[in-house]
């Protein structure tokens, strides 16, 4: 069966779409079968970012590892029974759809709480939840009182994948590996910061989670999106003197795919 990796986080901003498609194009670069989906219904952002891609491609008569993209499909009301939901029939059929020529299945979620999200986060083997490197974004996995070191209880989110959690144990599933993926901390307001590992560190371990470095933010990741390029691709265009920037940045790529420990993947870009 193909491995489930779902990118999920309540809030807009924090990268989500551009984790997927870099974690997504890796895979398929290291010879892997990857496919993929956006549940954002309205905005599509992975898959604006494939199709961009897709025709840069041809524009350009170029052939680059690249993962496959399905919308999901229309299901019929008629055909459900009473208390069936249509976005549990759209999702599933959307994997079973991969299922059968996917090594990985990378599953994109809106920055908002969703019937379809909910459902995903109960399918993820692997879910990765980036974050940037601030309070506001960690009010998602938990309320931390005025001190920012003392946490009062889990969040929304947090909430949804122990939700999540209880579906996939009375499904006799293996749990999901919960990697949280800490965007942009940069060097500046160490003090933040400091607070900031603090309370991730408390966190991770009340609620069980892992930790793992992300991106910084650099300008390459806005230009590379109307090409729906990635980091990896710069090589095959001819680009060879990579700026200490971009250096950096497929850097933390490495580092971010060692640390999601998927199955079967040996780290070789």
């Amino acid at each position: 069966m193909a491995h489930i990796i779902v990118v999920g986080n309540e809030k807009g901003g924090a990268g989500k779409s551009t984790v997927s498609m870099h974690v997504a194009t890796a895979l398929s670069r290291m010879g892997h079968k990857v496919g993929t989906l956006d549940l954002d219904l309205r905005q599509k952002t992975l898959g604006r970012y494939i199709e961009n891609r897709t025709a840069y491609m041809a524009q350009e008569g170029l052939s680059l590892p690249t993962p496959t993209y399905h919308d999901l499909p229309e299901i019929d009301a008629a055909s459900l029974k009473p208390g069936e939901n249509v976005y549990d029939h759209r999702l599933s059929a959307a994997v079973a759809t991969l299922e059968p020529d996917s090594d990985f299945i990378l599953i994109d979620c809106p920055g908002s709480h969703t019937r379809l999200s909910q459902v995903a986060h109960s399918l993820a083997d692997t879910l990765i939840t980036p974050l940037n490197d601030s309070f506001i974004d960690f009010d998602l996995l938990a309320h931390v009182d005025t001190d920012g070191e003392t946490i009062k209880g889990p969040s929304v989110y947090s909430s949804m994948v122990w939700n999540a959690r209880q579906l996939r144990a009375q499904a006799g599933l293996d749990p999901i590996d919960w990697v949280v993926v800490r965007n942009r901390m940069g060097a500046q307001n160490m003090v933040n910061k400091q607070k900031m590992e603090t309370a991730i560190t408390k966190l991770s371990r009340r609620i069980g989670f892992r930790t793992a470095p992300g991106f910084n933010e650099r300008v390459i990741f806005r230009e590379l999106f109307p090409r729906g390029l990635t980091l990896l691709d710069l090589r095959d265009l001819g680009v060879t003197g990579l700026n200490i920037s971009n250096v950096a940045a497929r850097q933390e790529l490495r580092e971010l795919i060692k640390a999601l420990n998927l199955p079967g993947v040996t780290v070789d870009f």
